[in-house]
């Protein structure tokens, strides 16, 4: 498998990389990470700013290629990660360009791609977290409006969001994973109330959303009725095999610094950290590589990634947590100063083996849709 960019995408990649040069020197500075309000505004500030220059259609309008080349051109220049943008471009922009109507598409994509609005995500629920499919959060039809009860958690970016990807039981006494619906609600009808929850890292990203009687438009609904888990499928597809390209480029980077600092305090001298750094260093250049793999796969696929970005979870998730661990080891002390920008990427790391699916489940779907092993009884 040929895996060098054809002419096109060298050209692209070129073109991005002179506009990043001159770009991000003009930028604001970015607003401290417990301002969400500014953080919103500085994240989408700089959304508007890839749309003004043409770059923010690489999620949904070009090749798979081009979007992981642009992913990993920011990432090495260091541009605004996505931040509250996340869910929006990452998880439900794509849902909805592949399984939304021409009228949803016409109606949530552009406001996504052009830095104004931003979306939540509401899956995990008190009691349905790992097992997904066991979700309680109900929702009955009534007239034009389906009439949902329930509530969320782990609900990313709710206390900034304008729309949430919320799934619904809308028919209790049909098999679990039959009865589930993917609607867009609006985070300001009535009825929704959001609680942050802060983490170990002192952030609040995450929120606690109740829902007591919010009344959303069937029009909302994309799929069918009841069709939800299949379409969520297609979410976490996204979610699993390539949203996190750029955080991989992070880490590729971050692995480096680690060696620089190593050759400043005496530590390189140390042969057991010098293997350590060298076996994460090929662990990070294989995922790479299965990156590149899932991408080429989904450009065969309609655009949406495979199976396959269950393992690539599985893996960085574990490799990531190695990573910070290697870097905590080097900072000795150092490590305690919460406010070392290692030691916080540390404390989140802590969650990625639970995050966008946890690590047994990711198992489990490895040895049923990849190995062809029985399932677990």
């Amino acid at each position: 498998m040929d895996l060098s960019d054809s002419p096109e995408d060298a050209e692209f990649r070129g073109r991005l990389r002179e506009w990043l040069g001159k770009t991000l020197p003009t930028l604001p500075p970015k607003p401290s990470p417990g301002d969400w309000p500014g953080r919103r505004a500085y994240d989408l500030g700089w959304q508007r700013t890839l749309y003004d220059a043409g770059y923010a259609d690489v999620h949904w309008q070009a090749s798979p290629s081009v979007r992981l080349i642009f992913l990993e051109e920011t990432e090495r220049a260091g541009a605004p990660y996505v931040g509250a943008g996340f869910v929006g471009l990452l998880h439900a922009g794509p849902t909805i360009a592949a399984e939304g109507t021409a009228e949803q598409r016409a109606r949530w994509l552009p406001p996504v791609l052009r830095g104004e609005e931003v979306w939540c995500q509401g899956f995990s629920e008190p009691g349905a977290g790992s097992d997904l499919a066991a979700l309680r959060t109900r929702a009955w039809r009534d007239g034009d409006d389906y009439v949902v009860s329930g509530s969320k958690i782990w609900t990313s970016h709710a206390e900034v969001a304008d729309w949430c990807e919320l799934l619904v039981r809308t028919d209790p006494g049909a098999p679990r994973h039959k009865g589930i619906t993917w609607l867009a609600m609006p985070m300001d009808a009535p009825g929704v109330t959001v609680r942050p929850l802060r983490t170990l890292a002192g952030s609040a990203e995450f929120a606690e959303v109740f829902l007591d009687e919010v009344r959303v438009p069937v029009a909302n609904r994309v799929g069918e009725e009841n069709d939800g888990w299949r379409v969520t499928m297609v979410t976490l597809s996204f979610e699993r095999g390539t949203a996190f390209v750029g955080e991989v480029v992070a880490c590729r980077r971050v692995l480096g610094e680690l060696a620089v600092e190593a050759r400043r305090n005496g530590r390189w001298e140390d042969p057991a950290l010098r293997r350590r750094l060298g076996a994460l260093n090929a662990g990070f250049r294989a995922l790479w590589r299965l990156t590149q793999w899932n991408v080429s796969e989904a450009e065969t696929g309609g655009g949406v990634p495979g199976v396959g970005g269950s393992v690539f979870k599985l893996r960085y998730s574990q490799a990531r947590q190695e990573l910070y661990e290697a870097a905590a080891d080097l900072l000795g002390d150092e490590s305690l100063d919460v406010d070392h920008p290692w030691v916080a990427d540390r404390l989140s790391s802590l969650s990625y083996t639970i995050a966008a699916g946890t690590s047994q489940i990711q198992r489990d779907i490895v040895a049923e849709r990849i190995l062809g092993l029985p399932k677990g009884r």
